[in-house]
């Protein structure tokens, strides 16, 4: 049986959410992106495990198609987002899965909400980050992050946009990744993510190791073994901070862990969901 992905918006106490999700039966899944992704990533995942659980893979706001408020995107505020979806959807408990910007968020919302959240994986994301938070309110963050903000936008074609982006990021899964968020405009394509609420997640970040031993469920923790994002000292801090943890690592993936060797991938999620709670 093939399992098919509705598309819907969500609409959360103070924002609606655009939404993927195979409303099929089964515990619920729900998967959370990184910075400037969208909930189509997880499209294949979705695919693969959506005849026995209910799979929910959201844009989170500031991203794709949700809404982009005035606000500092802090990991607890979009932890308070993952938890309302599942209260406008009528679940009550899920797996969460999170990559990089949206592992934070699932580890924070593990803690906030340990009722909620069944097993949760921080997939390839440092817990590293500034000692305090900055104080400045968002309407002073600027509009435009530190890492897009330089791109020639809007690009005339996707052809410009591709060349660019083969240039400027040398690696193809990174490449999708951002001509998943492109949109065309009168003027060209630009991003489908706010570059404000972009800067303000990383404006607003601050260190979390201290979410880690908090977390009661069990955790699966990746890596991608040579990448940047977790180096060997944050690795092991983070191994020792965790309670109930499956730890593996990816020798021959990049950052995005999820898309760049799949069968290895879901054979780390299947430990996950076959584990004990």
């Amino acid at each position: 049986m093939s399992v098919s992905i509705i598309r819907k918006k969500v609409i959360l106490n103070n924002v609606e959410l655009f939404v993927l999700d195979t409303e099929t039966e089964g515990p619920a899944i729900l998967c959370l992106h990184g910075r400037w992704g969208r909930g189509e990533v997880w499209a294949d995942l979705m695919r693969r495990y959506g005849q026995q659980y209910r799979v929910i893979a959201p844009d989170q706001r500031g991203h794709g198609l949700s809404d982009k408020p005035l606000s500092r995107y802090t990991a607890e505020e979009m932890a308070e987002d993952a938890v309302g979806l599942l209260d406008a959807l009528g679940i009550e408990s899920c797996v969460l899965l999170g990559h990089s910007m949206g592992a934070q968020i699932a580890a924070h919302a593990a803690v906030m909400f340990p009722d909620r959240v069944n097993k949760v994986a921080i997939l390839d994301k440092t817990p590293a980050g500034p000692p305090q938070r900055l104080e400045a309110p968002p309407e002073e963050i600027p509009d435009r992050d530190p890492f897009t903000g330089s791109w020639p936008m809007p690009f005339s074609d996707l052809a410009e946009a591709r060349r660019f982006m083969r240039e400027t990021l040398g690696d193809p899964l990174g490449v999708e990744y951002f001509m998943n968020s492109l949109v065309e405009t009168p003027e060209g394509y630009g991003m489908m993510f706010s570059g404000r609420a972009m800067a303000a997640n990383i404006a607003y970040n601050v260190d979390w190791y201290g979410m880690l031993p908090r977390i009661e469920c069990p955790t699966l923790l990746v890596r991608a073994k040579y990448g940047e994002d977790m180096p060997d000292d944050v690795w092991e801090k983070a191994k020792s901070l965790l309670k109930h943890a499956i730890v593996r690592e990816m020798p021959n993936a990049n950052h995005n862990v999820h898309l760049s060797d799949p069968d290895t991938f879901y054979g780390f999620v299947d430990e996950l969901l076959h584990s004990e709670d």
